[in-house]
């Protein structure tokens, strides 16, 4: 069990790498830990509002460099992890997750449709530009996870927003899926000539980030 030393010492060890070494990559297991550590992310009402994209191609991480405005870590990583929103948030979808809910926890679903109802009561009225944004916000409690869990895995990550969505969207099928890129996350081991792994953390003192009523 990670303890809160050693979790204090990760986020401490991470930093938003520019460099990756193309020659290290991340094992399958390591990726399979970190996938599942999003994937136990919190969400609002459990919706699980985003997908995970793995991209490990290498013909499709130049395609996305170029529309990343050439930034290298989309190639020199290995792995580039897309967390895509969804689109919609449909009546449909809310009664899958009531039923999966039913089964995981072996109930009859009647058991659980009120809370289901309560749940598409509050999206009655909502637009769509309100629906894609909320599953926007849920995609980044989504990367908060995959950070910390990659500098406990050891693994390094660079979170980015510059890169064109439509392109993504297009690049990676994403439309046709109802998802739309939201935020990514290129992952590997930090290139050693990546001087920015020296540079120290740059942060508040922690009573002028904390306040307390």
């Amino acid at each position: 069990m990670i303890t809160t030393m050693e979790l204090l010492d990760a986020l401490r060890w991470r930093y938003a790498t520019k460099r990756f070494d193309p020659s290290k990559k991340v094992q399958q297991d390591d990726l399979r830990a970190l996938l599942e550590a999003v994937n136990l992310s919190a969400s609002s009402f459990g919706l699980q509002h985003y997908r995970i994209v793995v991209v490990e191609d290498p013909e499709t991480k130049q395609a996305l460099r170029a529309a990343s405005y050439d930034q290298a870590q989309l190639t020199e990583s290995s792995h580039v992890l897309v967390l895509a929103a969804k689109t919609d948030m449909t009546p449909a979808y809310v009664d899958d997750y009531m039923q999966r809910m039913a089964d995981t926890r072996g109930l009859p679903v009647d058991q659980v449709q009120g809370f289901g109802e309560y749940i598409k009561g509050t999206l009655t009225d909502k637009s769509t530009d309100f629906i894609i944004a909320w599953n926007k916000r849920q995609a980044y409690t989504g990367l908060g996870t995959l950070l910390a869990a990659a500098a406990e895995l050891r693994i390094d990550s660079c979170p980015m927003e510059g890169f064109q969505p439509e392109e993504y969207d297009r690049i990676l099928g994403l439309t046709e899926r109802g998802l739309t890129a939201t935020v990514i996350a290129p992952i590997g081991y930090r290139a050693a000539e990546d001087a920015t792994q020296t540079h120290k953390k740059v942060r508040l003192p922690l009573d002028e980030m904390v306040i307390t009523v």
